[in-house]
Order: C-alpha cells, then sequence, then structure tokens
C-alpha cells in the first residue's frame, strides 16, 4: 500500500478573524504546529484578484502565495511549501518563474509547484489574460521554468513574450526546476501531468459545473481516473516518482469519527495516493493548534 504523506492547508483565507489567522505570527504559528504533528507540508492557494459575485456565494480570499509560503518556510527549517493551486497563467512566465525560483532557492528546494490552468473567468479578465487561452499559457509558464531553472541563458519568443537571453542566479539547489503537480480532473489536465512529477486532482463536490472540469466525487472514479494517467506514463515510458495529491473532505470533517478517516486514508491510499491536502476546521487560533 501506498505511503501518504499529509499537507495542511494554512487559514489565510479566514480574513473575517484576520488577527487569528491571517497575520504573520498565526502563518508562523501554524506552520510549527503542523511540523510537529507530523504533516509533511503546508499549502496556500492563489487568487490575486476574486470577483465579489464569486466571493459572496462561497469564494475566499487569498495571499499572495509565494509570500505567504515565504514565511512558512522560515517557521521551520523541514516542512515543505506547496501550491495548492498556482494559477500560472495569472503572471507573464518570466515573472512568475521569478516567484518560484526565489522561493524554492530561499527554501532550500523545498517547494512543491501545483499548478492548474484555472477557472474564474471574472478574475482572468481583471488580470488582462485571456481566459479561453489559460491551457496554452500555462503550457509557456512551465516550458520557461523548466528551461531558466537550468542556469542557461534563455531566449524566447511567442505572441506573449520577447525574451533575447534571460539568466537566473543563483542555480536552484536541486540543479532544477521544483515538482510540478498538475491539478485539474480534466483530460487535458491529465495529459498535461504525466509530462510532470504529479497530479493533484480534487473532489469536486457537486461544483463540477462551476469549477469547469469533470466531476470525481468517489473513490471509485479517482481510482479509474488514477489508472488513465497512468496508463500515460507507461505509454510515454516515464520513469521515476510521480505523486497523486488529493483533498479529500472526509478526511477534514469534524464531524467524521476517527476509524471513518483512518478507513478513507486506506482506500485513497490503496488507490494510488501519495499525498493528501487537509484542511482543520476552526474558530480561531488556539482552536486550531
Amino acid at each position: 500500500m501506498t505511503v501518504m504523506n499529509f499537507s495542511l492547508e494554512l487559514p489565510t483565507q479566514l480574513v473575517e478573524v484576520a488577527e487569528e489567522f491571517v497575520v504573520a505570527s498565526a502563518i508562523n504559528d501554524v506552520t510549527r504546529a503542523a511540523a510537529q504533528a507530523g504533516f509533511s507540508a503546508v499549502n496556500v492557494t492563489d487568487h490575486p484578484a476574486p470577483d465579489t459575485k464569486w466571493l459572496d456565494h462561497g469564494g475566499h480570499h487569498a495571499l499572495d502565495p509565494f509570500v505567504a509560503l515565504a514565511f512558512a518556510a522560515a517557521a521551520d527549517p523541514e516542512i515543505r511549501l506547496q501550491t495548492n493551486i498556482y494559477v500560472a497563467a495569472y503572471r507573464s512566465p518570466f515573472l512568475g518563474a521569478k516567484s518560484i525560483h526565489s522561493l524554492d532557492v530561499l527554501s532550500d528546494g523545498r517547494l512543491i509547484l501545483g499548478v492548474a490552468a484555472g477557472y474564474l473567468q471574472p478574475e482572468f479578465a481583471a488580470l488582462d489574460v485571456d481566459f479561453d487561452n489559460r491551457g496554452a499559457l500555462l503550457d509557456e509558464a512551465l516550458e520557461v521554468l523548466e528551461a531558466v531553472s537550468t542556469g542557461e541563458d534563455v531566449v524566447w519568443q511567442s505572441e506573449r513574450v520577447s525574451a533575447r537571453g534571460v539568466r537566473f542566479r543563483p542555480v536552484a539547489p536541486s540543479g532544477r526546476r521544483p515538482p510540478v503537480w498538475v491539478g485539474g480532473n480534466s483530460k487535458a489536465a491529465m495529459r498535461r501531468a504525466a509530462r510532470y512529477d504529479g497530479w493533484a486532482p480534487f473532489h469536486t463536490g457537486g461544483y463540477s459545473r462551476a469549477s469547469r472540469t469533470a466531476a470525481i466525487e468517489t473513490i471509485e472514479e479517482l481510482t479509474t481516473a488514477i489508472q488513465f494517467v497512468r496508463g500515460l506514463l507507461a505509454e510515454t515510458g516515464r520513469l521515476g516518482p510521480f505523486d497523486i495529491c488529493w483533498s479529500e473532505a472526509l478526511i477534514s470533517d469534524a464531524t467524521a469519527s476517527a476509524d471513518e478517516r483512518e478507513a478513507q486514508v486506506s482506500q485513497l491510499a490503496a488507490a494510488g495516493v501519495t499525498w493528501a491536502t487537509v484542511s482543520l476546521p476552526a474558530v480561531d487560533r488556539a482552536d486550531l493548534l
């Protein structure tokens, strides 16, 4: 059976009680507590310009992921730092690569880059980014990241970018880009994930249409999807580690018993899940800790 790692969501979206969760001391306290409790990583999401309609119907705020995770990196010297997820199309591929590279270098290679194409159309509009071209923009951002992470001089020409020679220093601790886990339930996301280091599907919970992706509601559906991704890896002859990172609501459900949660984790591990993202309900920081 697969050995699973757990990543704790830093609750920086809880702006209604910002003094409890959205201050530097909270990130420090929660990160240290997560490390002591055995979590392998902490994670945050990415919403630089969420629209009010989405916010008023279940959406949430978010700090800049690289700033927030930099505070987490300073709080504990070993815990890993996960973007869950980073929408690369929101930023210039070189500007995004600089943020990624900076955090990876300063954290001694602890960054896990979870990425996705994105789905919130008004946010793309607010950032002046072509929503319909988001998949291609994600691909370009990952290709640019791959190129600059080598430390070589990068010449790049596309509809969006014209770079006559860009050089990143210092070279990242691993000598390469951080591991990339591609998020999303669509076949396109699965095929993109098979080119990188992991796949991060999510439990759509009845909101597949709103999140513009395929529904994955049961472990059976997840198992089938994982088998499809594994088949893509076999077709391409890709070798080496490949992670499956899943967000399962039952693990984070305070009303579920320990036995129910343990059974769910066992089933996920049997399906091939290697990481699970977890959020913990709490009314204040002391409750969370």
